[in-house]
């Protein structure tokens, strides 16, 4: 029996602007058991991280070839440069955001070897934001009626209704090439080759199999944009009928199905709504009935037992869009106008307390009013008070745009924490109702709460608050128990405000892509709460020690460890006390415990030793922590990130990685690339520290490179480039690398 190492499969993967699903797509296709596999894959001038992530995975494996191109030539031509460089017996054009089903690789290839096909078609699913996943609705044409293992399209022309794409078909490269077939440019540039190429097949196969997982994405697909350039398709469809007429009386047989589906997929494009511009709908209907009378088969015969279609038919063909318009339903669509997503969420659910009612009624009557082009609010980890990148971009904004007028929003615990001289609102109140009415601009680093509605020319700055390790927004919905019942609409809806999202280093940029996928544009700046960060003196570093009360002379380890879903309340990895009387006296530990913990008197509680633990859960800013201590502590939590810009050592305590992995989910290995030494006991841990291990020049080197990999944009300008791009309009480039 053949096997699926007999035949060589050549894989072209075009790639253009997909950094946060490139990775999946070639974990899914680099199948380890097949060595006669090849993987190209076409940087189309990928102005993102896509193609420093491919030649990563050419450095990892012999068997992928990356052509990078100098200029953006498109998916077509991509294509065509990928298969003038493939080698294998068949080819398979792949798209870079989309993925294989586990096993895929191998039952193709088995199948091919099997089969010997010039063209073998399998099957997909659709892969949905929300997490669903549904198998294409024509897969009943593999098995109704039964299929021979090699077939002709004159045998089965039900074949040429199958989606018409290249990606859900094994193509004998030989065959292609005799053909002369090349991908076009524009929209719909494969159909041009996948419609001949089954007329012309000597050998067609199918494989009921879900092969390929199709990503239907909120934002980022050409085909699903409106504008002109759906007006192509006309001439790809123009270039099928120019291969039929050069196949000669042959392809008579296939003339009344082909040009039923060429009439079925113009409609498709004219009736979405999301396409066609409607000012260009009656141009497009008039390019639509020329192609109809052009290419009518002579005794052609619209389809009756549809009478809905057939009235279309002889609408397209009489060129009459007026009457085509007035069929309703299921023709022309105005592309629906989105609602006002929450203008009147309060009344809608029925707000009885007449307080809330009047605050309503106040808000709704501030939203009338002119925005106010001076006005900036501020906000962060839920209106906790003043911190993190949104306080770093404040600062700066009274620097570089003193006419913009900054107030924060905090909750009325926070007030007292508020720096002199810092303007603010409290949540709830008129003033604050008042102020994110008017207010130009938004900067937070979490969402705006769900009662906020986002008026015309306000805009919104997303600064995020930590490099994502931990799996964010949508791909949490693979982990349920880290997220909580989550509701994911209502996250990206709340998302779809932002108008910039703060990227601090690429890993982000291709976490926030994926997790959010929004219009909004990534500022691929650094953390602008790193900029203290970067520029911190050791004068700064004695007065911050003195203010926190760190006797001299002792080594400060600041313990940070991340919040975990599985656990129900604040529970410490390792014994505190213990650690710190191992550590001996040269040691002081700086517990901080996560945001979401309210912990009070917790040294006391706890019975930590006086003088070799201070609690700082409540100082309000961990970067004053961070240039404080002479090394971190931590587990998963994000601040290793930004205490990687000090140059001081950093020990991961990572006792229960598995767990966290498996009910969280993360974006890498930690433990594989760390930023210094990893500890998953006790005893390891405490010998870190009281060996040195963790000044020692492997823990350097390992430091060293988790900075170049994760810090390449925190210079000291993050903030001014996002004042500089959000509230003065200019273009920043990325920070040198």
């Amino acid at each position: 029996m053949s096997s699926g190492n007999d035949i060589s499969l050549s894989i072209i993967v075009p790639v253009h602007k997909v950094q946060g699903y490139i990775r999946q797509c070639m974990d899914s296709i680099l199948d380890p058991d097949l060595p006669n596999l090849e993987v190209i894959a076409v940087d189309d001038a990928s102005p993102d991280a896509c193609g420093e992530i491919l030649d990563e995975y050419a450095e990892r494996d012999s068997r992928v070839r990356v052509l990078h191109l100098a200029e953006n030539v498109g998916l077509g031509q991509a294509r065509n440069t990928g298969l003038d460089a493939a080698t294998g017996d068949y080819v398979w054009f792949f798209d870079s955001d989309d993925h294989a089903t586990e096993g895929a690789l191998r039952a193709i290839c088995d199948r091919l070897a099997e089969t010997r096909p010039d063209v073998l078609v399998f099957d997909y699913a659709r892969s949905y934001w929300n997490g669903k996943v549904k198998r294409s609705i024509i897969n009943d044409l593999f098995r109704e009626p039964p299929a021979p293992d090699v077939f002709t399209l004159a045998e089965r022309p039900s074949v040429l209704e199958m989606m018409m794409t290249a990606w859900n078909k094994a193509i004998r490269r030989q065959f292609l090439l005799d053909l002369g077939l090349r991908f076009s440019g524009g929209y719909y540039e494969d159909v041009n080759v996948t419609y001949p190429i089954l007329m012309a097949a000597e050998r067609l196969s199918l494989l009921d199999r879900v092969c390929y997982i199709y990503r239907q994405r909120r934002r980022g697909a050409i085909t699903r944009t409106t504008g002109a350039k759906h007006f192509d398709a006309f001439a790809q469809y123009d270039r099928i009928f120019a291969f039929m007429d050069e196949m000669g009386p042959e392809a008579d047989q296939f003339r009344n199905l082909m040009f039923n589906r060429t009439i079925w997929h113009l409609l498709v494009i004219i009736e979405r709504g999301d396409r066609v511009h409607p000012s260009e709908n009656e141009r497009f209907f008039a390019e639509m009935s020329k192609t109809y009378n052009r290419y009518r088969p002579e005794g052609h015969v619209p389809p009756d037992d549809k009478p809905h279609l057939a009235e279309k038919h002889r609408l397209i063909q009489k060129n009459d869009y007026r009457g085509f318009a007035r069929l309703g339903p299921g023709s022309v669509k105005a592309k629906a106008k989105k609602p006002a997503r929450k203008a009147n969420n309060l009344r809608k659910r029925g707000v009885l307390a007449s307080k809330a009612m009047a605050k309503d009624r106040f808000y709704q009557m501030q939203r009338h009013l002119a925005v106010d082009e001076n006005l900036a609010v501020f906000g962060a980890y839920w209106y906790r008070g003043y911190s993190c990148n949104p306080a770093a971009i404040y600062e700066k904004l009274k620097e570089l745009a003193p006419h913009v007028h900054g107030v924060w929003v905090v909750k009325s615990g926070a007030r007292r924490n508020m720096p002199e001289g810092v303007d603010y609102v409290v949540a709830g109140s008129a003033d604050y109702y008042r102020t994110i009415a008017r207010a130009k601009y938004f900067v937070n680093n979490v969402n705006f709460p769900d009662h906020y509605v986002k008026r015309p020319g306000q805009v919104h700055m997303m600064t995020q608050h930590g490099t994502p390790l931990k799996k964010m927004g949508l791909d949490q919905m693979e982990y349920p128990v880290g997220a909580k019942e989550m509701d994911f609409k209502a996250l990206i809806e709340r998302s779809d405000r932002w108008d910039y999202l703060v990227s601090s280093n690429p890993l982000s940029s291709e976490a926030w892509e994926r997790g959010f996928p929004c219009n909004y544009e990534m500022l691929e700046i650094g953390y602008p709460r790193n900029d203290r960060l970067v520029r911190a003196t050791e004068e700064e570093r004695l007065r911050l020690r003195d203010e926190l009360g760190v006797p001299e002379g002792r080594t400060a380890i600041l313990y940070a460890p991340t919040h975990r879903e599985y656990q129900r309340r604040y529970t410490p990895m390792f014994d505190i006390g213990r650690v710190v009387e191992q550590l001996g006296d040269g040691h002081v530990l700086l517990v901080r415990a996560h945001y979401y913990y309210k912990l009070k008197n917790m040294a006391a509680d706890m019975g930590w030793p006086e003088g070799s633990v201070i609690d700082v859960s409540g100082h309000r800013s961990v970067e004053d922590l961070a240039i404080a201590s002479d090394a971190l502590l931590t587990d998963y939590s994000s601040v290793m990130f930004d205490y990687a810009n000090l140059d001081k050592p950093i020990v991961i305590y990572a006792n229960d990685w598995e767990t966290y992995k498996l009910t969280r989910g993360v974006n890498f290995d930690i433990t594989a690339t760390p930023p210094g030494v990893v500890a998953t006991t006790e005893s390891e841990l405490v010998d870190a520290f009281v060996s040195r291990a963790a000044w020692s020049d492997t823990a350097q080197k390992a430091r060293e490179s988790f900075r170049a990999r994760f810090c390449p944009w925190d210079d000291g300008h993050a903030a001014e480039r996002a004042v500089r791009r959000m509230f003065l309009g200019e273009k920043v480039p990325n920070p040198p690398q």
